[in-house]
């Protein structure tokens, strides 16, 4: 059996884009064993993050995509703990935005594999909420992380700039839908799903 598990936080602070600011509620996910683990999303509280991690080496922080509620700690956090930031490549003028100046460290891949103690986490670029958006999966654990686009109720914003809804709905269904049907889904933001559920709702 692994000895990884997923420890969780919710932070609160504003989501801003295209003149609107919203609050919002994040979820963080630190997916790691005793000793190391990846952070997934840095959103609006460092400290919060930190107490999560407890101490732990920090692999990476992985962000799901660019927007500013997901990576605002981002550089801070990785600032205090000595890890790099990995976004996709077609979200960085979306990271712009937040981080003119600033850019990430390296890059995630579709089918790029990031091992955190005895576990794989598989990326999956899922583009439509954002141009750059990705999953992780990790078969292991039976779990799916979303970020933003896919949640319980349905697929994530769309609507807004570098975003579209077709290309969206296209990620969830080849992408998504494509994993076994009691995958938990563990979502950018309010609560838990699986894929089974969504794809009843949505249709594959």
């Amino acid at each position: 059996m692994s000895d990884v598990r997923i420890d969780h936080a919710v932070t609160s602070g504003t989501f801003s884009l295209d003149g609107e600011t919203f609050d919002v509620d994040n979820n963080v996910w630190v997916v790691g064993d005793d000793d190391e683990c990846v952070v997934i999303d840095a959103p609006h509280d460092v400290d919060a993050i930190l107490d999560v991690i407890a101490g732990r080496r920090v692999l990476a922080i992985l962000c799901t995509h660019g927007h500013d509620d997901h990576v605002r700690m981002a550089p801070p956090l990785a600032k205090a703990v000595d890890a790099p930031i990995l976004l996709h490549p077609d979200d960085e003028p979306v990271w712009r935005l937040t981080h003119a100046g600033i850019e990430p460290d390296g890059t995630l891949t579709d089918g790029k594999r990031i091992i955190v103690g005895d576990t794989v986490l598989a990326v999956l670029h899922t583009p439509g909420h954002a141009p750059g958006a990705v999953c992780f999966y990790t078969a292991d654990l039976g779990v799916v992380f979303t970020g933003d686009t896919l949640f319980s109720g349905g697929p994530g914003a769309t609507g807004r700039s570098f975003s579209d809804a077709d290309t969206l709905v296209t990620s969830i269904r080849s992408k998504l839908f494509t994993l076994p049907e009691g995958t938990v889904v563990h979502t950018g933001h309010g609560d838990s799903t699986t894929i089974g559920a969504e794809a009843a709702a949505l249709g594959r």
